[in-house]
């Protein structure tokens, strides 16, 4: 198997398994708190209204992203109905999008081998395989991000010709203004960003020539204007909070809670990197070396991973999935790097998940005194077979991949290390079900539906569940309660309950007129509810959250 690329029926197989595990697996888990269940939340309002335009959580404005997620998940909805899976297809779908790019990128740019290599390092690496099974904004973006860089490579490779330079770089152009409705003005910034600081350092200034403005700029605001346009003639006041409060006030001024450590990010790289974090290192500083040719393809992958680090480091709003769109240009570096490196190197690279998984086999029987509520300690220790199970797939796969390399047969061990690597990230995702389920509040859903009619009214005091209105099919009025909803509140104010007095008032209200009420609370409260002297029913609850009814 030394000539992967002439292995065809292999290959195809190996893509066939990837893609079916790779969709199966999107329905394992039910959708954990918070951005899992927010963005479905979103999508699902937005197939129930019909309303593609004005984006909206709880049934009330939510203007911080724009809506190509919401978009797809609502036209999954569409498709094939309610459910979890439907929720994460969009990022499953950029998840493996960017795997195929990927290879087919480096196959075109560097050769058929890295090609191979690349897809299988992305495919397996930890950060962009799990994030393909989450349903967040940042694998939607990653997607569409690599979709730009993936054509920006293949436009600007010397040996491209003419037309196929002009057809990539509209590809290029389009990426960029889907990566602006993923997640706004950040899909143009980081990759003008990037292209400005690779003309310095190559000194080639005649790129900005290759990169075709006059055709792609127009390509680009077709894409990416038509929503921004509509909703802000819709909702005059989206425009000044998305561009600006959303993106210079997160970028520049503190306060959004989302600070953390310089360094935070340099470590979510190397976890992310998992099994190739041996590679990581070398991979980076062999990218700087320059190759014969106009265009360095290895020195725009370099740029890319740090200028996005670097971008995001200065940023006083730090959260992990930031940095997920590095992980494409960081398999192709890496994939380079399999091709020249020494045997120990790659059993050093090995020896690090062998490590890896005795750690996971060391860990798992004590998982679940890592629980900080009692009631989640029985949820924690039905996680610990899966992570032992990761682990030995790690372990032994490590040491099938060592002694593939004692038996020279490189391209043999890089397979194993892959597959291994993606195994076990997908048991660890799995595994995680008896704790999402807690997060989420699902236990609590067949209570709640038994008291649910048509005319029922759903108070939510001082939270609010983002999952659990989901798999309710049903907005709440929120009590007491603002956080991410305070700009839409402002807009709307008559759609939630500024205090406990005020549901005091509703809820006996509701009452007096036999309208059936339900709240959701924290079981703290309960106290302060009796003291305002309401009439209440406990429906049902947990140790995060108490169901109350007024029947």
């Amino acid at each position: 198997m030394t000539d992967l690329h002439r292995t065809k029926n292999f290959l195809l197989t190996l893509a066939i398994c990837f893609v079916v595990v790779s969709l199966y697996v999107l329905n394992l888990r039910t959708l954990v708190p918070p951005d899992e269940g927010r963005y479905a939340e979103m999508a699902r309002e937005m197939f129930a209204s019909g309303d593609w335009v004005t984006t909206r959580l709880n049934g009330i404005k939510y203007f911080e992203k724009p809506p190509l997620q919401t978009w797809m998940t609502a036209l999954a909805f569409t498709a094939f109905g309610l459910g979890e899976w439907q929720t994460r297809l969009w990022t499953g779908i950029c998840g493996m999008l960017g795997v195929g790019l990927t290879g087919y990128a480096g196959w075109r740019v560097f050769g058929p081998r890295i090609g191979i290599y690349s897809a299988l390092v992305l495919g397996s690496s930890f950060y962009w395989t799990a994030s393909s099974q989450i349903n967040s904004l940042d694998m939607g973006l990653s997607g569409m991000m690599t979709v730009a860089l993936c054509a920006f490579l293949l436009a600007q490779h010397d040996a491209a010709n003419a037309t196929e330079r002009r057809n990539w770089m509209l590809v290029c152009w389009a990426g960029m203004a889907l990566s602006v409705l993923s997640k706004g003005l950040i899909g143009i910034v980081l990759p003008l960003g990037i292209l400005t600081v690779y003309t310095f350092v190559a000194k080639d200034w005649r790129i900005w020539q290759r990169f075709h403005p006059a055709p792609g700029v127009p390509v680009f605001f077709a894409i990416a204007a038509p929503w921004f346009v509509m909703v802000g003639f819709r909702n005059p006041e989206q425009p000044y909070f998305f561009f600006v409060h959303e993106h210079f006030n997160r970028f520049m001024l503190n306060g959004h809670k989302r600070e953390a450590a310089w360094w935070v990010f340099l470590a979510l790289l190397a976890i992310g990197s998992i099994p190739w974090i041996g590679m990581l290192l070398q991979s980076l500083v062999a990218g700087y070396k320059r190759r014969s040719g106009t265009f360095q393809p290895g020195l725009l992958l370099l740029i890319w991973v740090i200028f996005i680090i670097a971008f995001f480091t200065k940023s006083t709003s730090k959260l992990p999935g930031y940095i997920l769109p590095v992980f494409p240009a960081l398999a192709l570096l890496i994939a380079n790097y399999l091709v020249v490196c020494s045997r120990r190197q790659l059993v050093t690279n090995a020896s690090l998940m062998f490590v890896l998984g005795l750690a996971m086999l060391g860990v798992g029987p004590t998982v679940g005194s890592y629980s900080k509520r009692i009631s989640e300690v029985a949820a924690f220790d039905a996680y610990a077979p899966w992570i032992l199970a990761a682990g030995f797939v790690a372990a032994i796969g490590a040491m099938i991949a060592v002694y593939y390399l004692h038996t020279a047969r490189r391209a043999c061990s890089i397979i194993v290390l892959a597959v291994a690597g993606f195994s076990a990230t997908q048991l660890l995702l799995a595994g995680f079900e008896p704790i999402g389920q807690i997060r989420a509040g699902t236990g609590l859903v067949p209570a709640i539906q038994a008291e649910m009619r048509g005319d029922t009214r759903i108070y939510s005091v001082g939270i609010y569940e983002q999952s659990l209105t989901f798999y309710l099919k049903r907005t709440v009025t929120l009590v007491d309660y603002r956080d991410e909803f305070d700009f839409g509140l402002q807009q709307q104010p008559d759609l939630a309950l500024n205090s406990l007095e005020d549901f005091a008032r509703h809820w006996r209200t509701d009452s007096g007129r036999g309208t059936p009420a339900l709240a959701i609370l924290h079981s703290d409260l309960l106290p302060r509810l009796r003291k305002q002297g309401i009439a209440l029913r406990i429906v049902a609850a947990d140790e995060r959250r108490t169901v109350i009814s007024n029947q």
